[in-house]
């Protein structure tokens, strides 16, 4: 029977002053009106307790308060009242929840059916948007309370994970290119720095001035400090976006030998962080290891150092750290032991007049390396005086020799053979193009499965410029054509969440029956729809975190909800983390302790043998995997 229109009304006039309702349509709060059931419950009540199961009703509180705990986090609780609504995040996820709802005085709320409450998600878009946001975060709190039991060596190792935007907090002292050497001294004096970064008229970074700048290049040089700064400051300084982490800063630094970084937001500048910031954020002995790398005078005294890294990454998984420091760890001293090896190699081979890149691709190219990681490599280069052919031979004696160093130092041959070593993937600057238009021409499924592998490359060592080169022109040529990127999205759309129907989980058959991988079924899909979202943008960030986050700001999807998809990944990888080294299976740990190196099973979890911490977040984090996918679709997907 229809409610009556007075009591309607009154409805109403609660709904639209409080949020999300303030935000629905009338017709949408009429239906709220029309069908909710008022409902009365003593001081003392309890309304809703997950240990009744799934939630069955929304409530709204109409008058009166209701007190909330949170079961799973000893002391979380807080008091609603009048116009708020519960229990959102259990009625979206269709679970019971963690949290118990009891009336703190008489209260009277309007109550909603499931099935109501699921055709108020279809109709309202405002309401739906709410439920979303209220359902990721049970992943964002699932995960803090997490961390909250971390020893603190690994809270400090958690930091690494902030975006630089929360750890640079001061504001940068920069002048601009015409300004004096006096002047600039004048203003890093007031500031009491050692550095100034130098900008152009729209902020944008073009070099820094220090004090090594000013013995070096003004006093011993006998400059005269009334000329411009421009003229005695160290050109290209080290960028990174603020979105960047500040183990992402890190790793550059460590790569390029800077001591600090310029922090830019979309290309002008608004911060800069040091070595000394950011290795004060850090308490683990990554620093050591880098030494080691740096004083290795040949091979062999680099095979320890290999070791270490597997130790260091075990360590901070053991710790609990959170897997986007640990990965970015683990491929930043990778990319160090590389560099170093290769300088070792490098005298036997005559390369100095040619201009040559050693590309990472896969994984190590999107900076997101695992324990359990072979060789993903090729080169690029570009010859003026030399015939392509003879540079290719030259260039493939020394890749050669570096895929086996490196197969010597702990990282299996690829299978694929996708390695420098192959001349497949040793081109110069226009074959590496023709090869790259040609996939995005006819993006047949091999083409696909290519561009996935290729298409994440990163500059490792040699010329950078000339990968740079590389990634612009196919951030450019990539994100015109309409054609690669439907079929790039269609690819990303492949892959489903195992989300089960009648159980939790739909697990795998056969040998390995009972099992998720949780690559294949669960990274891969934030991996490839931050890819599509990347080259469709013209994003030419590879990191799948970062691209996410980039993505999400072109596309001005709510910061939170963006961060709560990126969380959802790292707990995937923090899961493979844990399955590589062996935390679920006593079988695989034992093995990999054994042979140094993870099982093939490295990748599996029976989700079932988790405890209800972890498979709550695992569901979560398969959620936000589908709900990444339906935003890929509608945006790129038509």
């Amino acid at each position: 029977m229809a409610a009556p229109a007075l009591i309607v009304e009154s409805t109403l006039r609660l709904l639209q002053g409080h949020p999300p309702f303030s935000g629905m349509a009338r017709k949408d709060l009429e239906f709220i009106a029309e069908r909710a059931q008022l409902a009365y419950f003593p001081v003392g009540t309890t309304i809703v307790d997950p240990a009744d199961g799934s939630a069955r009703n929304l409530f709204i509180i109409q008058r009166g308060h209701v007190r909330v705990e949170n079961l799973a986090v000893p002391g979380d609780a807080e008091v609603r009242g009048p116009g708020e609504c519960f229990p959102v995040a259990a009625l979206a996820a269709g679970s019971s929840g963690t949290r118990r709802f009891e009336a703190t005085e008489d209260v009277f709320c309007y109550r909603l059916t499931r099935a109501d409450f699921e055709a108020l998600r279809q109709a309202s878009q405002p309401f739906a948007d709410y439920c979303t946001q209220m359902l990721a975060g049970i992943l964002q709190q699932s995960l803090g309370q997490l961390r909250q039991n971390f020893t603190q060596k690994a809270v400090e190792q958690r930091s690494m994970l902030e975006p630089l935007r929360t750890v640079v907090r001061r504001a940068p002292v920069y002048c601009e290119g015409g300004t004096s050497i006096l002047d600039a001294l004048r203003s890093m004096q007031a500031e009491k720095v050692r550095s100034i970064a130098v900008v152009d008229a729209e902020r944008r970074p073009v070099g820094i001035f220090t004090l090594t700048d000013l013995m070096e290049r003004v006093v011993l040089a006998g400059v005269d400090v009334a000329r411009p700064v421009a003229e005695v400051m160290s050109r290209s300084p080290g960028t990174v976006d603020e979105m960047s982490t500040a183990q992402e800063a890190l790793t550059l630094m460590a790569a390029q030998g800077f001591h600090q970084v310029m922090v830019t937001r979309e290309g002008r500048l608004v911060g800069i962080a040091s070595e000394r910031d950011l290795f004060a954020l850090q308490r683990v002995t990554m620093r050591n290891i880098l030494q080691s790398i740096r004083l290795a005078r040949d091979v062999p005294s680099l095979h320890g150092v290999s070791r270490d890294i597997d130790v260091l990454a075990d360590n901070l998984v053991a710790q609990g750290a959170a897997a986007e420091p640990i990965t970015h760890t683990i491929t930043g001293l990778n990319d160090a032991l590389s560099h170093r090896l290769f300088d070792l190699l490098l005298p036997q081979f005559d390369l100095q007049d040619l201009e040559w890149c050693w590309l990472a691709v896969g994984s190590e190219g999107r900076r997101e390396q695992t324990v359990a990681t072979d060789q993903d490599n090729a080169i690029l280069f570009r010859c003026a005086e030399v015939d392509v052919p003879a540079a290719r031979e030259r260039l493939l004696a020394f890749a050669r020799a570096a895929n086996d160093g490196l197969a010597e130092l702990g990282f299996p041959l690829c299978t694929g053979d996708i390695m420098a070593r192959n001349p497949e993937w040793c081109l110069d600057c226009v074959e590496w193009r023709g090869r790259f238009a040609s996939w995005i021409r006819e993006p047949t499924p091999e083409a696909l499965l290519r561009a996935n592998i290729f298409f994440d490359f990163r500059p490792v060592y040699g010329s950078t410029a000339l990968g740079k080169e590389l990634r612009a022109w196919l951030a450019n040529i990539a994100s015109e054509s309409r054609l690669f990127i439907r079929m790039l999205v269609a690819n990303a759309l492949q892959a489903e969440p195992p989300l089960g129907v009648i159980r939790k989980f739909r697990t795998e058959d056969g040998e390995l029956g009972g099992t998720i991988d949780l690559k294949t079924h669960g990274t891969r899909i934030f991996v490839d729809a931050g890819r599509a979202f990347a080259l469709a943008l013209g994003i030419r960030e590879t990191n799948t975190s970062q691209r996410l986050r980039l993505a999400g700001r072109r596309l001005a999807i709510d910061e939170r909800q963006m961060d709560s998809t990126v969380e959802g990944y790292h707990y995937l990888q923090m899961l493979r983390l844990r399955a590589q080294r062996g935390d679920f299976d006593p079988e695989a740990r034992s093995a990999a302790e054994a042979t140094a190196r993870p099982t093939t099973r490295a990748n599996r979890v029976d989700p079932y043998a988790l405890n209800q911490l972890d498979q709550r977040m695992l569901k979560e984090a398969f959620r936000q995997a589908r709900s990444l996918q339906q935003q890929l679709e509608q945006a790129f997907g038509q």
